[in-house]
């Protein structure tokens, strides 16, 4: 037997090939299946002291973490001393050191902040102004900073006791989601992405997803595999949209992409990788998860490639519908994923070695030699023949994410998760897995244990991370006895779509790692957060980051009550008392439900309501939207019947109206505060959209009594409030239309990428995917906004026309007439989505005459 193996090996290179990767596969899958008796930290230690020789330079890392400093507290940039240090001086873990500084002070420094990377110490500086000057770092847009509470230079508070030393509980702190690209980040320059990653640091977090010019290298990828520009065109996505052609569930929607954009793109992930590396992060890339352009099947005939099913279309239109997925068991995925990793790291050129005409006859060397010029021709008139250099070991990569195997078999799974970790290793000799665990929750029926075992056990020991996404609302670990030993981090989901919306789930996020990590045989290496969208509820997101420096639960009360003071920059009664209701309402949602924004003015049901809303069929796909259950819940303003559309409701309405009062009460004290500004604002937003669920409750059920008055009466009241909620939202820049739009222009190098990111900034926020003239988008709204301009020029329009339909319908006795309805509307929408009408970048009006005037009219 062996020796006819090596006389066909001898004879026949492409057996050699096929063999050869066969034998490799399963050697790595004899070697997993041995017992596995390392403890977490043991199977990860290899990966973390690699990952640690590759930091910059503790004089690079001070240095950057004194520039992080610089943009946050200029004044105070000789205030502090920075230095790095050993792990064996935080009893071998990550950590920072806050201590008085032992020398001369006068106009020097008065605090020294050692920590163990640059992302430690700027975490140690954010903990001392946090509490020890009561200031509040959040995003921009979410209210800002808070920095007035920070003593002037030579006056800042001395630490007690020889200092404080906090240690990470778990190495890993995680952020980002795949889709928080398309979401948040599709329109950002370098000034924003610089604010974001001093953000991060200032947060403690050490393994942020770096996705962002990744089609700039599939381009010089592909292009080795004979694939054309021309082919790519149809490959990627529009900007707004890569995040869902990287997955392979579109393609062509929203693009094609220019030259400028792929350029653009390429030099922005250079510069925020160096900017990551400079302070100790370690970054994790992209890797290849089998899509692939449809010219590929065309090129490489025999290659297992599958045109896979329909993702949200309306009629499944291959313009942007059914794209290609190459099966890890083909050589081919090897190759291409080996290519895109070393592509990555070193600019390698890709092409195809000769031995690829004995598998692919049509392959000729001609054209062999002509894949080499095309590619490495374009590599070396880049700026550079090598891309990111080797700054990462981790690799995310999620083949099997919402795109089930095609069969159960445990060994079939076992090797097709062994070939997708082969792709990276033989790019990245030290590659490790990061893996998005959502799909054993959102396709549970298929991921049963042995099938879990499979995937999971189909690398090395310490060769996959595995991202418990959803742990805040339904934590895998706990019912997979710790993803059956695999290394995980514990995640926040929070947001989908990026919508706006005050929810939280506090208690879940102040305990939930600390039982994961303390559980029996634990394999909790880290925490994370995975929201889809960024820039809301900063309350959730300051309190989950600091649990990747928390070893014990935290006691939220309390937390709040300095939280408040930290945010406002000073301690209010009334905002104790507000935050004391919100903690037990918002922010302590437990059914277990998903929270995607569908309040009626930003989700506006499309329906008939002459028919019971429960016997529709649901017109969205669960690969990509989170439908909430029909259950028992509690309406302070009046209970529904259950065959209406159904809101999103988890608290007391009554009770969150309350603490509305005492924060307008409070205005006297902190009306010049921005942080309370946003607050403010949000918090009148959410209880009159609360507010306007109920009124168009009112509405459906007067047409049902074919009652025309007071159809219009209540149509009119919701009408009315989108019109003053859009008021409110213009008094903040923050919830303005206009910010959305020029951001996406201003990428624009020419008038036409213009329109092109202008329709693609509108489109993802309304209609989001395909339309026909009489059905609206399946995906329609996934990704609202409560923001000044859309209301009054997207939202406001569509009710109105709906009710006017409604209405007419009573008043001719005739039956409503939806899809008439639906042609109009979906007209509109088009002509809209297409727009180029300017909308304002600034705020106008006083958001606190605004919101009590509003409170006043519709809740006293």
């Amino acid at each position: 037997m062996a020796v006819a193996i090596i006389r066909i090996l001898n004879n026949s290179p492409t057996m050699k090939f096929i063999i050869g990767d066969v034998l490799i596969i399963i050697f790595i899958l004899f070697i997993t299946r041995l017992p596995q008796s390392f403890s977490t930290t043991e199977a990860i230690q290899p990966s973390l002291t690699r990952l640690g020789s590759k930091r910059s330079s503790p004089s690079v890392q001070e240095s950057a973490a004194k520039a992080v400093l610089g943009r946050l507290l200029p004044t105070h940039l000789h205030s502090f001393h920075f230095k790095i240090v050993s792990k064996d001086a935080c009893g071998g873990q990550g950590c920072f050191l806050i201590e008085n500084y032992d020398g001369p002070t006068e106009n020097g420094p008065e605090i020294l902040i050692k920590g163990t990377t640059a992302v430690e110490i700027a975490s140690g500086l954010h903990w001392y102004i946090k509490y020890f000057c009561g200031a509040h770092v959040s995003w921009d847009k979410t209210g800002g900073v808070q920095l007035a509470s920070v003593p002037k230079p030579g006056s800042l508070p001395l630490v007690k006791d020889g200092g404080v030393l906090i240690q990470r509980p778990v190495p890993w702190n995680y952020y980002q989601n795949v889709v928080t690209s398309s979401y948040s980040y599709v329109w950002w320059d370098w000034e924003r992405w610089e604010k974001e990653i001093d953000w991060m640091a200032l947060q403690g977090i050490n393994l942020p997803l770096a996705f962002s010019g990744q089609e700039a290298i599939w381009q010089k990828v592909f292009m080795g595999f004979n694939i054309s520009m021309e082919d790519l065109n149809d490959f990627f996505g529009g900007p707004a949209f890569l995040a869902w052609a990287r997955m392979g569930n579109l393609h062509t929607w929203g693009g094609p992409l220019s030259k400028n954009w792929l350029k653009q793109q390429l030099v922005l992930q250079k510069k925020i990788l160096s900017r990551m590396v400079e302070l100790g992060m370690t970054p994790v890339l992209p890797s290849f998860s089998g899509n692939v352009p449809a010219a590929l099947k065309t090129i490489f005939p025999t290659a297992n490639i599958t045109r896979l099913g329909d993702w949200n279309t309306v009629d499944g239109d291959p313009h942007w519908c059914c794209t290609y997925l190459l099966n890890p068991s083909d050589p081919l995925f090897v190759e291409i994923g080996e290519a895109f990793i070393k592509m990555q790291i070193k600019g390698l050129c890709s092409y195809r070695s000769v031995n690829s005409e004995v598998k692919y006859e049509h392959y000729t060397i001609s054209s062999l030699l002509n894949v080499l010029i095309i590619s490495c021709g374009f590599i070396l008139s880049s700026s550079t023949s090598s891309e990111y250099g080797d700054v990462t070991d981790i690799y995310n990569c999620d083949t099997f994410n919402e795109n089930s195997p095609p069969t159960n078999d445990t060994i079939y799974i076992s090797s097709l998760g062994a070939a997708v970790y082969k792709a990276m290793s033989n790019g990245d000799k030290d590659a490790v897995w990061l893996m998005q665990g959502w799909l054993f929750y959102s396709d549970s029926t298929f991921w049963k244990p042995p099938q879990m075992k499979a995937l999971l056990h189909s690398v090395p020991v310490g060769k996959m991370i595995v991202l418990d996404l959803f742990a805040d609302v339904k934590p895998i670990w706990a019912t997979s006895s710790q993803f059956y030993g695999t290394p995980y981090v514990w995640c926040l989901l929070h947001n989908f779509g990026g919508n706006i919306e005050m929810y939280g789930t506090l208690d879940a996020i102040s305990s939930g790692p600390v039982d994961a990590r303390i559980s029996k045989n634990s394999t909790m290496v880290g925490v994370g957060i995975c929201m889809e969208g960024i820039e809301q509820n900063p309350v959730v997101y300051e309190l989950m980051s600091e649990m990747a420096f928390r070893k014990e639960k935290v006691q939220v009360l309390e937390w709040l009550k300095t939280y408040t003071h930290r945010r406002y920059g000073k301690s209010v009664q009334q905002i104790k008392e507000a935050w004391a209701i919100l903690y037990h309402t918002v922010y302590n949602c437990t059914d277990g439900i998903a929270d995607h924004n569908i309040d009626f003015i930003v989700k506006f049901p499309d329906w008939d309501p002459s028919i019971n809303f429960g016997s529709r069929p649901s017109k969205l796909n669960s690969m990509h939207t989170f439908r909430s259950r029909t259950r028992s819940r509690r309406f302070s303003f009046q209970e529904r019947s259950s065959d209406l559309p159904q809101a999103h409701l988890w608290y007391s309405t009554h009770e969150v109206v309350s603490a509305l009062k005492l924060f307008l009460a409070a205005g006297n004290d902190l009306a010049g505060s921005l942080t309370y500004r946003y607050d403010l604002v949000d918090l009148t937003r959410q209880v009159l959209s609360k507010l306007a669920n109920q009124v168009y409750l009112d509405a459906i059920n007067a047409f049902r009594r074919k009652d025309v008055k007071a159809l219009n009466i209540h149509s009119q009241k919701f009408i009315q409030l989108i019109k003053d909620i859009d008021v409110l939202l213009a008094s903040d820049d923050n919830f303005l239309l206009g910010t959305w739009l020029e951001s996406a222009k201003l990428l624009a190098e020419n008038p036409s990428e213009m329109r092109q990111y202008e329709w693609n900034a509108r489109t993802q926020v309304t209609m989001w995917f395909d339309t026909t003239p009489t059905n609206q988008s399946k995906l329609h709204d996934y990704a609202n906004k409560f923001w000044s301009g859309l209301l009054e020029g997207y939202y406001l329009p569509r009710a109105s026309s709906y009710f006017s339909y409604l209405s007419k319908s009573l008043e001719k006795n005739e039956s409503f007439k939806l899809v008439e309805w639906r042609k109009q509307w979906i007209s509109f929408s088009n002509n809209w989505q297409a727009g180029l009408e300017l909308h304002p970048v600034k705020a106008q009006g006083n958001f606190l005459t605004i919101a009590k005037a509003l409170f006043d009219k519709y809740l006293s």
